[in-house]
Parts: structure tokens; C-alpha cells; sequence
């Protein structure tokens, strides 16, 4: 059975599909890329792709193709800005209930042939699917029969793990947190085997996945529950035994408050479901130096930007994330309170420091920062204007870069020069 609703994405005009579709091979998207395209959604950073197509033929027709580990796909390719995970199935593989490829949670069993763009749905989620479409949370969403999908997962426990934290970022679309339902998730999955550690590679797929989407705390919070963050990412989990002062931060602790801080995100431009991945990890990041800084009478947390910025550094580097958006993000974490007495501070300290291109996203961090507090958003006004007559300032020529009037003689002179 299929349904006619398609949307038009980047993926329609891949140049990896098509370029499989044309030599005669099945193309599948499956699971979270076509869930996806169900609800008209960009799409993550990676798309999931079952396919007919052994590696060899995939080597053949890809140049550099590689091979990230079988618990992640067998094989995958860089495109269109975008990284295709391949998974190569066999004539035994290709029944939906077959055990051999029965994904971690029946919801993602959903995909689409991507030739005929028909969708799939061999474990009847549609009334979900189609009720999150339209925009509804999953309070009032009547659930599938048999079990809702997080109460029957398969797999290893690290698997199930992953998805159901990147199902619950990417689909729960309610405002308040759900603790006790993302505590029963992790109690069931207690009881599956461990499975293999994920390496960083799929680590980093995960992460960039979740702050992809709408509620990244919701998934983080189950990574919480579940052991994993304590396990692999252990700078995150020491968030939680940090505590904030209850006069600006009523959301809680510091781990509180960095999820807290994702809500106030905007979505990119021209795009209803897509967010900065920057702005995504300096917020996650931001206040990652604060478990490890000396706090001294009124003086909490002293020097946090600066070990945050080493302790995010060191924690991408792990994970394997590019050293140009390693750098971004030193950038961000180090400099993160400087918005804030930017109308305070002499030229000679700040001017480098707005120059970057990055500046634009620092601030956009300074505001999901203070939304998240009791401190309103009167700072960060008066610091855009700050940085607004910075920018005025430096397109006049009559004007220094702080505001200064310029004389004819000193006019003269950088004109010269």
C-alpha cells in the first residue's frame, strides 16, 4: 500500500540515486530520511539508502566511497553536502519483515521507493505519521496498534538507544519535557543486549542529528537516562552536577540549563525544519567549562569560557568533526560572554572579536542564552546596538570604528596610506 503526499527535496534531485536508479538497481530511502520526506521536512545531514547494489558496484559507480562500519551502513559517500549511508541488501533481505533487516523500532521501518516515490508502511504507522504532519503532539496523537513504537525495540541496546533518542528529538513535538515517558523508554531498553560502543563516527552522526532537530533535549535527555552520555560523552554528563543560582537561572542546574537554551533557537532561513549547526553545538557547548572552573565567594565559575572552549575543542576532536567547525566553535564557547558587556568594553578589546563572521552567531547564541534565564532580553538589545553602531561606524568614513569624529589631517593620512 502506498500514499500519493511526495515532497520535493534535495534528495529528488541526488545525483547518488538517480545514478543507481539508472543502472538498474533499487533504491530505497528508509527510516528517518524517509519519514522525513513523508512530513515535508528537510532532511538530516545524512540519508539512510537500502539498495540492491553490492559494494563493488557501489565502488564502481562512487568515487570515494567508503566503509564507516557495519553497525552504522556498508558502505557511504560524500554529496551534495550531504554524507549517503548505503545499506546492501540481498534477494533474502528484501521481505519488510524479515528479521535480517528489521530496523530498532518498527516507526522506521517506513520508506519509500524512490523511483515510483511511493511510500511504505509495513507496520501501519500512517495515522501517526500523518497526525505529526499536521502538527500534532504526541499527547493527542492515537497511537498505532500492536505497541507504540518504543515499547517493542529490537536490536542491541545501544542501537535502540540511538534511534529512540534521535526519534524523540526529530518527532515529539510538545513544549514541556516528558521525563517519566523518556525513563520507561530507557527502562525497556535496559533489557536488550549491549551491542558494540559506537564509534565516533557514529557518535557524530547522532549528535549532529539531534541538534538537526526540533527538540534535541528530548533525545538528550534519554542519552541521560540511558547511561550513554556518562559512557561516551562524559563532558556533557558533568553538567548535571553543577548548580546555577536560582535568581537568573530557575530552570536549574547547568544541564538543565543547556536544554532549556535549544527552545529558543530559530529555524534557518527559508527552511521550517532545519537549525545552524554551530549555533547548535556552541549552545550544547557553552558552559562545558563551568564542572571544571574554581569558583571563589561571589565569583562563580571563573574562567569557564576559556577551559569550556579547551573541553569543546577536545570533545570534537574526539568525535571527528572537522577542524574549520572545531575552530567555529572555539570561537563561540570562548567568546560567549562578551555580548554581554559589549557596550562596556573599549574597542581595543572587542573589535577583533566582532570582525569575525561568526560574530552574527555568537549573538544569536547570547540570546537563546538569556531567554533561558530570569534576566530578560534587555542585554542583548542593548549589546545589538552596540554592535550596530560598531557596523555604522565603520562604513563612515568621518567616523572611527568606536564612533570618534575624524579630522581632515587624520583623514588624509589613512586615505594616503
Amino acid at each position: 500500500m502506498g500514499d500519493e503526499h511526495t515532497a520535493e527535496t534535495a534528495i529528488d534531485k541526488a545525483g547518488v540515486c538517480e545514478t543507481l536508479a539508472a543502472r538498474g538497481f533499487t533504491v530505497n530511502i528508509c527510516g528517518f530520511s524517509a519519514i522525513d520526506r513523508y512530513l515535508g521536512w528537510d532532511s538530516l545531514p545524512f540519508v539512510l539508502i537500502e539498495t540492491d547494489a553490492g559494494l563493488s558496484d557501489l565502488a564502481r559507480h562512487f568515487e570515494g566511497l567508503r566503509f564507516p562500519g557495519a553497525s552504522l551502513a556498508d558502505g557511504a559517500v560524500e554529496q551534495d553536502g550531504r554524507c549517503y549511508f548505503f545499506r546492501c541488501i540481498d534477494s533474502e533481505d528484501r521481505s519488510p519483515h524479515s528479521q535480517s533487516r528489521r530496523p530498532s523500532y518498527k516507526l522506521l521501518g517506513f520508506n519509500q521507493d524512490w523511483k515510483t516515490r511511493r511510500f511504505r508502511d509495513p507496520w501501519g504507522f500512517y495515522p501517526l505519521l500523518r497526525q505529526i504532519r499536521d502538527g500534532a503532539p504526541f499527547s493527542t496523537v492515537a497511537m498505532p496498534s500492536p505497541p507504540p513504537w518504543w515499547e517493542d525495540p529490537g536490536t542491541e541496546r545501544r542501537r535502540a538507544i540511538m534511534d529512540g533518542a534521535l526519534i524523540l528529538a526529530r518527532y515529539s513535538l510538545e513544549e514541556e519535557k516528558r521525563i517519566g515517558e523518556i525513563n520507561h523508554i530507557a527502562a525497556l531498553i535496559q533489557t536488550l543486549p549491549e551491542g558494540p560502543a559506537p564509534g565516533e563516527e557514529e557518535q557524530r552522526t547522532l549528535l549532529m542529528g539531534l541538534l538537526a532537530s526540533p527538540r534535541p533535549g528530548f533525545g538528550l535527555e534519554l542519552l541521560k537516562a540511558s547511561g550513554f552520555i556518562a559512557e561516551l560523552w562524559p563532558e556533557l554528563a558533568l553538567l548535571d552536577d553543577v548548580d546555577h543560582s536560582k535568581e537568573f537561572h530557575p530552570e536549574g542546574n547547568v544541564w538543565k540549563h543547556t536544554m532549556e537554551t535549544f527552545r529558543y533557537r530559530k529555524t534557518a532561513v527559508n527552511s521550517g525544519t532545519a537549525y545552524d549547526l554551530r549555533l547548535s553545538l556552541g549552545l550544547l557547548l557553552h558552559d562545558v567549562g563551568k564542572p571544571i572552573s574554581v569558583s571563589s565567594g561571589s565569583h562563580r565559575f571563573e574562567g569557564h569560557a576559556e577551559l569550556g572552549a579547551r573541553q569543546a575543542r577536545n570533545f570534537l576532536e574526539r568525535l571527528g568533526f572537522e577542524k574549520s567547525l572545531i575552530g567555529d566553535i572555539y570561537y563561540l564557547v570562548k567568546n560567549h560572554m562578551l555580548p554581554a558587556a559589549l557596550p562596556r568594553l573599549p574597542l581595543i578589546r572587542t573589535g577583533e572579536i566582532m570582525e569575525s563572521p561568526l560574530f552574527p552567531t555568537l549573538m544569536e547564541l547570547y540570546r537563546c542564552d538569556e531567554s533561558s534565564s530570569f534576566k530578560g532580553l534587555d542585554g542583548y538589545y542593548e549589546s545589538s546596538a552596540a554592535y550596530q553602531s560598531y557596523l555604522r561606524n565603520r562604513r563612515n568614513p568621518y567616523r572611527s570604528a568606536d564612533g570618534k569624529k575624524i579630522g581632515k589631517k587624520q583623514m588624509l593620512n589613512s586615505q594616503r596610506y
